[in-house]
Parts: structure tokens; C-alpha cells; sequence
């Protein structure tokens, strides 16, 4: 399989690209991405985590003991936590968002799916997200993977990403722009 170029091109790409290919020749991209996806929802609801991710100030040692407790507490698989290991030791964890998003990709890629960030006001429930999938597909013309956020500050409506390209339909970018319609 050819890694896209523009995911290689960054060093959380760099990253991503070896996980991927480790997890692919061991057979264990499923374990590996179902581990990501819990070490992004830690990212996204545990300030304490993103502290650890993000303190450039925190000793390796300190940064791999952190990362060992979250990774046991968060049942991750073996593969995904010698590399949180890695990245801790080389002082990249503050990478840890760019190189999900790009395994994530990388995983879809290898599945023949299209990955898509999927930002919404509120959670959406299975028949919304069964919905959308059914839309973007149609959309793209492949399987798309949603990986969904909530982001209450969008008031309303839905924020896709879909690799470069980006439908914004939230209530706060319209109303940004019926104001600046209305400056004249």
C-alpha cells in the first residue's frame, strides 16, 4: 500500500505512518485504531491528559510514567502503548491529535473508506449518524468512517471534514455571515 505523501509530509504523519505499519504487518489495525480512539476521547474530556500531552516542561521519565498509568487504566493493546512509550520518550506527545487523525486516515484508506470529522452542537444518536453516512457516501462515492465531536459553540447544524474539503453548516457560521452581510 503507497502512504499518501501529504500525510508523510508531517512529523505526526511521520508517526502515524509507522504505527500504521506495524499494526498492519502484526494484524492488529483494529486493536490499534479501537486504542487511539480511546486515548482521543481521553484527549477530548480529560484536562489532566492534555496536560500530560502538553507540558514541555515534564521530564521524559516523568512523561513515560504518566503515559505507562493512562495507558494500563485505559486497557490499551501492547503495540499502541510501547508507541505512546516512544512518543513519550522522544518528547512528541504533543503530537498525539495530528497522529491520530492521520492513522485514522491511513486505516480508513487501507479499508477503502474515506474518513470524515464530523463536529456537532449535540451528540448525534445512530439513526442521525446511519443518516449522514448514507449522505456522504453518496456524496464521495466510497465508505465514509465518521469520526464524530460535539462543539456546543456551533449552536446548531453540523461541521463536516472530509480530507481538504470542509461543509459548514452550523447556525454560528450563518449567523457570521448574516451579520457581515448586514455591515454592508
Amino acid at each position: 500500500m503507497e502512504i499518501s505523501g501529504g500525510i508523510e509530509a508531517s512529523l505526526g504523519g511521520r508517526y502515524a505512518s509507522a504505527l500504521f505499519q506495524l499494526a498492519r504487518d502484526d494484524r492488529q489495525l483494529q486493536s490499534v485504531e479501537d486504542s487511539l480512539a480511546r486515548v482521543a476521547d481521553t484527549l477530548a474530556n480529560s484536562p489532566e491528559f492534555r496536560q500530560l500531552t502538553a507540558n514541555p516542561v515534564l521530564s521524559r521519565k516523568d512523561a513515560s510514567a504518566g503515559i505507562a498509568a493512562v495507558a494500563g487504566s485505559l486497557g490499551l493493546d501492547p503495540l499502541t502503548t510501547r508507541f505512546l512509550g516512544v512518543l513519550a520518550a522522544n518528547r512528541r506527545l504533543n503530537q498525539l491529535p495530528q497522529v491520530i487523525r492521520a492513522f485514522r486516515t491511513l486505516a480508513a484508506n487501507h479499508r477503502g473508506e474515506t474518513t470524515a470529522e464530523v463536529t456537532s452542537a449535540h451528540p448525534l444518536d445512530d439513526g442521525q449518524v446511519a443518516a449522514l453516512k448514507q449522505q456522504l457516501r453518496q456524496r464521495v462515492g466510497r465508505d465514509v468512517a465518521l469520526h464524530t465531536h460535539v462543539d456546543p459553540s456551533i449552536l446548531g447544524g453540523l461541521v463536516v471534514r472530509i480530507g481538504s474539503q470542509m461543509i459548514d453548516s452550523s447556525i454560528r457560521t450563518r449567523l457570521n455571515s448574516l451579520a457581515h452581510a448586514m455591515k454592508g
